[in-house]
C-alpha cells in the first residue's frame, strides 16, 4: 500500500502485521475471555506488550507452568506450541486446554515425533517454539543456531527441521556445514512461507526507501529478523515499538518512507504510526492522508457472508489453503470446499501467489479466519451445464455416491441428482449398492433448478450407445468374417455369443466336428472364442455363427496327424455288438473290432469296455476314401502278460465269419446315431428370434 503526497511517499510492505497463527491464537483467546469460565495462557500469547496488555485486561492472565493454573481454569496453548509433557500433565490433572498452536508448528511436531533419527532443530534454543518442538522428539534434540554449531555435531544420520521464523540463509548455512562434515542427513524446510514472504517484501522495500521503519515489539524474534534484513539494505532503518519511538526529525528529511511490521504487530499500531507521521510530514495534505487512512480502514473491513472475494494464495497445507484477502483476517479454504479429482491434493491445484476467487461462507471459521468455498461458487455454473445438457440431449459424467429409496444419488461436479433404479442399467437391477462409487455417463431426463432437482438416466445412454454400436457392426461385419465373441447363454439347440454388441446364434451342429448332446460339453459362460459368420439377416436382426469352421475338418488333415501303426489314446464313444467306436478327436472316430479288443476271445464287448472310458489303441488302417479307421487295442497289450482262462476254441467264431455289415461301418455312419442316442435340434427349428 503506497500513499503519495507532494514529493513524499509512504509504502507499507506486503504481508505486514499479524500472521495466520498469531491471528488464530488471539481470536481463540478473545472468544474464551467472553465465556464465564476463567482462562489463562501458557506464556505470552504474542510478543507484543500492547496486545498482551489488552488480553490481560479482558481477563486472560499469563502463567509459566500448569501448576499455576487455578481450579476450573482453562489454559491456552499459544501459537508457539508446547511439548508433549504439557498435554500429558494437563490430562492427568483434568485441565482443559485450548490449543492455539500454529498449524505450521503442529506440522513440525508431527514430523519429529514420527522419527527415531537424531533430530536437529535449526533456530534459537531459547525460543519457546524450539522448546516445544524438542518436547516431541523421541530422544533429546540438538539445536543448531549457526553453521559452526552444526559442524560440531558428533552424531550422524540426522533429521533436520527449522524454526518457522528463521531466515532461509541460516537453514542453508547449517546444511552446508553438515555436508562439509560428511554427515548423512534429511532436511525438511519448515520455515513458514509467511515469514519468508514478509522478509522478502521487507528487503525489497528497504532497497527502494530512504528511511525504513520496522514496527513491532523488541521481544519478537521475527520482527528482529525484519530489522536485521532491512538494516542491510537501508542505512536509515529504525526499530519502532510505538509512536513514541518514531524518528520524526529524520522522517521529515526523507521522501521515500518504507514500513514493515512483524507477525505479532497489530494493525492498529501500524495505523497509529502512519497517522502520527502524517502530522509531521504531510502538513496541509490532511485530505490526502484521510484517503490513505480510509484505505487502511478498508483493509481492516471483513467481507460479508455470501460475498464473492478474490485473494492471493498465501500458504498451501494438506487440509486447507490460506488466502490473503487484503483485510485483517486471512481466508481459509478447506479441502472439503474444493473440487478435487481422485488422487489430487491441494498442492496440485494451488500455488503460492496464485489468484483465487471464492465465496464467503462465514466471516469467522472458529480459528480467526474467514471460511471460504470454491464449491459454492461453482454450483451455479454446474446447474447451467445440466440445463444445457438436458436441452441439447448431450451426455454428462456423474459419480454414484449413495443409495436411496427407489434408486441412487449421483453427483455431477457439485450438483446432486437422482437416478431411478430402472434407469441404472439396461438390465434388471435388484441391488443398487453395486453401483455406489462408480462413475457413469448419463442423459438428463428432467431438470427443476428452482427446486434443485435433476433426474439422470444411465439406461438412456446405454441404449443410444448400443444402437450406435449395432449400426456400426452391421455396416462392418460380413459373411465369412472371423470375429471374437463371448459365450453369453445356452439353449438345448446351441449357444448365444456376443460379438461386440450383437448376439449371434452358434447352433449345436456348428460347435464341433464331433457330435454333442449339449453345448456346455465344450463351452462355458463367459468364455472367449473365435467364431465365423455363416449368415446375416439385418432385417430380422439374426446372425448365424460357426465355431468348428475356425479349425480344419479332421479328415482333411488326417495325413498330417495320423498314420498306420501309430499308438493313439482316445475315448470310447459308442459300443456295438461287433465292436467299439473310439474318438481320436472330435469328428474323427475309429472302430475297434471285437476281435481286436483283447488277446482272448471276447463274447460280450460290454464286459471289456464302457462308454466314456479312455483307452490306448493302435491304428491298423486308414481308409480316406471310405473315411474309415481300423483300430486295435490288443496290439497295445503285452502278449506275454498273464491271461485269463479262455473258452474252448471251437466256441469262438472266426473274425472273418462276422457278418459283412459288421466289419467296419463308415465313421459318418457311427456319428449319425439314432435320435435317442444323440438328440440334435435342426437349425431351422431354432426360435425365430434366437439367431
Amino acid at each position: 500500500m503506497t500513499e503519495r503526497t507532494g514529493n513524499k511517499t509512504i509504502t507499507v510492505a506486503e504481508h505486514a502485521g499479524f500472521c495466520f497463527g498469531v491471528r488464530q491464537a488471539i481470536a481463540k483467546a478473545e472468544r474464551a475471555a467472553e465465556e464465564p469460565e476463567p482462562v489463562c495462557s501458557m506464556g505470552p500469547l504474542i510478543h507484543n506488550s500492547r496486545v498482551a496488555g489488552d488480553l490481560e485486561d479482558k481477563g486472560v492472565r499469563i502463567i509459566s507452568s500448569l501448576s499455576e493454573a487455578r481450579p476450573g481454569e482453562r489454559v491456552i496453548i499459544r501459537s508457539h506450541g508446547e511439548g508433549r509433557e504439557v498435554y500429558e500433565e494437563a490430562s492427568r490433572g483434568g485441565i482443559r486446554l485450548i490449543d492455539a498452536t500454529c498449524p505450521f508448528v503442529l506440522r513440525i511436531h508431527d514430523l519429529v515425533k514420527d522419527t527415531d533419527r537424531q533430530v536437529v532443530i535449526v533456530g534459537n534454543r531459547d525460543h519457546p517454539e524450539v522448546k516445544g518442538i524438542s518436547g516431541w522428539c523421541a530422544r533429546p534434540s540438538i539445536v543448531a543456531g549457526s553453521g559452526e554449531e552444526a559442524a560440531r555435531i558428533p552424531e550422524d544420520d540426522l533429521f533436520v527441521v527449522a524454526q518457522t521464523t528463521i531466515r532461509r540463509e541460516l537453514l542453508d548455512e547449517v546444511c552446508r556445514a553438515l555436508e562439509k562434515a560428511g554427515k548423512k542427513f534429511e532436511v525438511h524446510n519448515t520455515i513458514c512461507s509467511a515469514t519468508a514472504n514478509r522478509q522478502m517484501a521487507a528487503e525489497k522495500l528497504a532497497k527502494e526507501s530512504e528511511i525504513m521503519l520496522v514496527i513491532g515489539d523488541r521481544k519478537s524474534s521475527n520482527t528482529g529478523k525484519l530489522y536485521e534484513i532491512a538494516s542491510k539494505h537501508c542505512a536509515e532503518t529504525y526499530f519502532v515499538e510505538d509512536i513514541d519511538n518514531l524518528p520524526l526529525k529524520r522522517i521529515k528529511n526523507c521522501n521515500r518512507i518504507g514500513i514493515a511490521a512483524g507477525a505479532s504487530t497489530p494493525e492498529c499500531t501500524i495505523k497509529e504510526v502512519i497517522a502520527s507521521m502524517s502530522d509531521m510530514t504531510l502538513d496541509n495534505n490532511e485530505a490526502r492522508m484521510e484517503d490513505f487512512m480510509e484505505e487502511i480502514e478498508k483493509s481492516l473491513r471483513l467481507p460479508r457472508s455470501g460475498e464473492i472475494v478474490t485473494g492471493k494464495v498465501h500458504q498451501v497445507n494438506e487440509k486447507d489453503v490460506i488466502v490473503n484477502l487484503g483485510c485483517k483476517k486471512d481466508g481459509i479454504l478447506p479441502i472439503n470446499e474444493v473440487s478435487l479429482e481422485e488422487g489430487q491434493t491441494l498442492a496440485d491445484v494451488f500455488k503460492v501467489d496464485d489468484e483465487v476467487q471464492a465465496k464467503v461462507i462465514k466471516t469467522d471459521d472458529g480459528d480467526g479466519g474467514i471460511l471460504l468455498s470454491r464449491k459454492k461458487l461453482e454450483i451455479s455454473a454446474n446447474w447451467n451445464e445440466i440445463v444445457e445438457a438436458h436441452e441439447n440431449k448431450t451426455v454428462l459424467e456423474v459419480k454414484v455416491t449413495r443409495t436411496v429409496n427407489g434408486g441412487v444419488i449421483a453427483e455431477y461436479k457439485e450438483v446432486s441428482g437422482f437416478i431411478p433404479l430402472s434407469q441404472l442399467s439396461d438390465r434388471y437391477v435388484e441391488d443398487a449398492s453395486e453401483f455406489v462409487g462408480q462413475t457413469m455417463e448419463v442423459k438428463v431426463s428432467r431438470v427443476d433448478q428452482r427446486r434443485n432437482r435433476a433426474v439422470f438416466s444411465h439406461k438412456m445412454f446405454l441404449n443410444e450407445e448400443k444402437e450406435k454400436l449395432v449400426a456400426e457392426i452391421w455396416e462392418n461385419l460380413h459373411v465369412d468374417d472371423v470375429v471374437e465373441g463371448t459365450v453369453m447363454r445356452f439353449t438345448d439347440y446351441g449357444a448365444f455369443v456376443d460379438i461386440g454388441g450383437i448376439d449371434g446364434l452358434l447352433h449345436i451342429s456348428e460347435i464341433s466336428w464331433g457330435k454333442l448332446r449339449h453345448p456346455q460339453e465344450v463351452l462355458s459362460i463367459g468364455q472367449k472364442i473365435n467364431v465365423k459368420v455363416l449368415s446375416m439377416n439385418e432385417e430380422k436382426g439374426k446372425i448365424s455363427l460357426g465355431l468348428k469352421q475356425t479349425t480344419p475338418e479332421p479328415w482333411s488333415v488326417i495325413d498330417e496327424n495320423y498314420e498306420a501303426g501309430q499308438i493313439i489314446e482316445g475315448k470310447v464313444v459308442q459300443i456295438k455288438e461287433y465292436g467299439a467306436f473310439v474318438e481320436l478327436e472330435p469328428g474323427l472316430d475309429g472302430l475297434v473290432h471285437i476281435s481286436e479288443v483283447a488277446h482272448k476271445r471276447v463274447g460280450n464287448i460290454n464286459d471289456e469296455l464302457s462308454v466314456g472310458e479312455t483307452v490306448k489303441a493302435k491304428i491298423l488302417e486308414i481308409d480316406k476314401d471310405r473315411r474309415r479307421i481300423s483300430l486295435s487295442i490288443r496290439e497295445t497289450i503285452d502278449p506275454n502278460a498273464p491271461k485269463e482262462e479262455e473258452a474252448p476254441a471251437e466256441e469262438a467264431p472266426a473274425a472273418e465269419e462276422a457278418p459283412a455289415e459288421a466289419e467296419a461301418p463308415a465313421a459318418e455312419e457311427a456319428v449319425e446315431a439314432p435320435a435317442e442316442e444323440a438328440v440334435e435340434a435342426p437349425a431351422e427349428e431354432a426360435p425365430a428370434d434366437a439367431e
